[in-house]
């Protein structure tokens, strides 16, 4: 009791309050006696036998052990919260730390207006010329209902539905109507003023109407019915007598009459029967010279010099005739004594090589750019291929066309076929993923391959011409049985990219592809047509453009051009470049090595220029 008397005596010390309850107890102890006893009666302890009841019970004060806590700064916090729920956003920033009531979102901008704009708003907060203009999420069809209403009626109903703007007194007039929302009183009254304005005009039709609107009009069966739809659309037509035509009547009978003949002929009109017409211009002195040879024979001392072949070096001479873009080139065969070549001004033109250099011949029968030309193995004869979707079969000699075909599709390629025997065989590949075989002799189509994905770009022979190889768009090759519509060898891997010209090397065993992402490949031509890694050629831009490649005579050189206007050559067996040439303004989109002569080559670009290099 005296440890808890002690713990007592200084927390009171502590708080500073006197302790009563000890006062009255000591005055209690001591009031007989004196002070002195008194006090010793106080500090004297109790004994530890004596009974508990004899001394009051003494009770402690609280005590909390949490800190003492500031309420200014608290109080500080609340108001600034409360000030921050009423004060207007800045519309500057761009966070806000609470959330916003409604009224503060839509609250006007305060502060003073713009001293330099009319209307006070400064140019930042300015998105149309009028000022500032809030997005609102409204239906079109809403708006143009308001908006239509408005300019009819003169009212249209406030964006948040709750008001309407505009003339009030003919809004209660109308009862709030809009031009989308018309009563069926309304409609009522304006078909009777419709009826009543056509019975102006026509008073015996209305009449008619009139006696065919009884009780029955809209029974079937009643005779009501069926003079009120007598004009069904299953009546009868009415007959009409036909007179006698006049004379403008029958002139414009006869030039309808006659167009339609010229359609069913194949033509398209006036323009493209003048354009249809095939001829052929000759450019030559003669075309049989003192002893009757034809102008297309070659000469008897042109042989191959040498087996070896070189690059060429320099510019030589210019065939120009086209006025625009030459698409392809192609020696006359075995002798290279003529050059065929096809323009985008739909003509076909072959040149003089040996002697003076000059445009022999003209052929003129498409009547759009030219794609491809193939000669024949003799050279008499040659194919041309046209964007006109014709492909026409001419003789070299006289310029006359001994036949023509056509799928009613784009011939991207045209081949004959390379056998003596079969010189007939006409084999193009076609922009609807086709490709045709024809028999030349008949005309007829004697199969079709379809099984590509895309068009056709390139036919090249193979094996002893027992199959051929196909390119595609779908970046894709084919290799078919000829005459056998079945692909026998399909190569397509994720890498690969459209291949739009191939050639084959002068020993038939490779295959040459120009491919579409800057590179050559080769492939062999054996049973399994495979990919040879070793060999690649690259360093030119072809991407986008079907430049043409081919091999040297010898085979001992890779040439191709590029979409630079370049000719370059390749070493076979190294791969490495050998020599480029700058050919061509634009596009030098074909090349080809001369026969015989063999340091020589021609190129031809979309410049409409062909260049014979030595």
């Amino acid at each position: 009791m005296d440890l808890l008397q002690s713990y007592a005596d200084k927390s009171d010390e502590e708080d500073g309050e006197p302790d009563d309850s000890r006062r009255e107890e000591g005055e209690e102890k001591g009031g007989g006696g004196g002070g002195g006893e008194g006090d010793a009666a106080v500090a004297a302890p109790a004994s530890p036998g004596s009974d508990s009841s004899s001394s009051p019970p003494r009770l402690l004060p609280a005590k909390s052990a949490a800190p003492r806590v500031d309420d200014t700064t608290l109080a500080l916090a609340a108001a600034d919260t409360a000030r921050s729920l009423h004060r207007p956003i800045d519309p500057a920033q761009h966070a806000v730390a609470f959330n916003p009531t409604y009224d503060q979102l839509w609250a006007p901008i305060y502060g003073p207006a713009h001293p330099f704009a009319k209307d006070g708003v400064p140019q930042g907060m300015r998105n149309h010329k009028l000022g500032f203009v809030e997005d609102a999420s409204i239906h079109s069809f809403l708006f143009d209902e308001q908006y239509n209403t408005f300019h009819k009626y003169g009212y249209a109903a406030d964006p948040s539905g709750l008001s309407y703007v505009g003339d009030v007194d003919t809004l209660y007039r109308n009862q709030a109507m809009s031009v989308y929302n018309i009563p069926q009183q309304e409609q009522k009254r304006r078909r009777f003023q419709m009826k009543a304005a056509a019975a102006e005009e026509d008073p015996d039709a209305a009449a008619a109407a009139d006696s065919a609107s009884g009780p029955d009009v809209d029974n079937p069966a009643s005779e009501e019915w069926l003079l009120k739809n007598h004009k069904s659309p299953w009546a009868g037509k009415k007959e009409v007598v036909q007179g006698e035509l006049t004379e403008e009547q029958k002139k414009y009978a006869q030039e309808h009459a006659e167009k339609k003949t010229e359609r069913e002929r194949g033509g398209e009109g006036r323009g493209d029967r003048v354009e249809q017409v095939d001829k052929s211009t000759f450019h030559g002195k003669e075309e049989r010279d003192y002893q009757g040879r034809s102008w297309i024979a070659p000469p008897k001392d042109a042989k191959a010099t040498n087996d070896h072949c070189y690059i060429p070096k320099r510019w030589v001479h210019t065939w120009s005739g086209h006025t625009k873009g030459v698409a392809a080139i192609r020696f006359y065969p075995k002798h290279g004594h003529l050059l065929l070549s096809a323009g985008m001004d739909s003509k076909v033109k072959i040149w003089d090589v040996f002697n003076s250099g000059k445009c022999m011949r003209t052929y003129m029968g498409h009547s759009k750019a030219v794609r491809d030309i193939c000669f024949s193995n003799d050279g008499t004869k040659f194919l041309s291929a046209g964007y006109d979707k014709n492909i026409k079969y001419w003789d070299t000699e006289t310029g006359k066309v001994i036949s023509t075909f056509s799928t009613g599709k784009v011939p991207y390629v045209v081949k004959l076929n390379p056998d003596e025997d079969k010189q007939n065989i006409l084999l193009s590949g076609m922009s609807d993923k086709k490709i045709v075989q024809w028999d030349m002799n008949t005309g007829e189509i004697t199969q079709e391959y379809d099984q590509h994905l895309g068009a056709v770009n390139t036919i090249t022979f193979v094996d002893n011409n027992r199959r051929f190889v196909t390119s595609s768009d779908d970046k894709s090759l084919r290799v078919w049985e000829f005459g056998i519509p079945v692909v026998i060898k399909y190569i397509s891997e994720p890498h690969m990219h459209s291949m739009p010209s191939i050639a084959v090397h002068p020993n038939s065993n490779w295959l040459a592809a120009q491919s579409l992402d800057n590179q050559i490949l080769i492939y062999g031509t054996k049973e399994r047509f495979q990919l040879n890694k070793k060999k690649r050629f690259a360093g030119h831009i072809v991407a986008g453009y079907a430049c043409q490649v081919n091999f040297s005579p010898d085979g001992r050189f890779v040439m191709s051009g590029d979409g630079e206007g370049k000719c370059w050559f390749w070493d076979w067996k190294s791969c490495k470049v050998f020599r480029t040439l700058k050919c061509h303004e634009g596009v030098c989109i074909g090349c080809e090595w001369h026969p015989l002569e063999q340091s020589k080559v021609a190129t031809c670009g979309w410049d409409g220029m062909i260049k014979y290099w030595d």
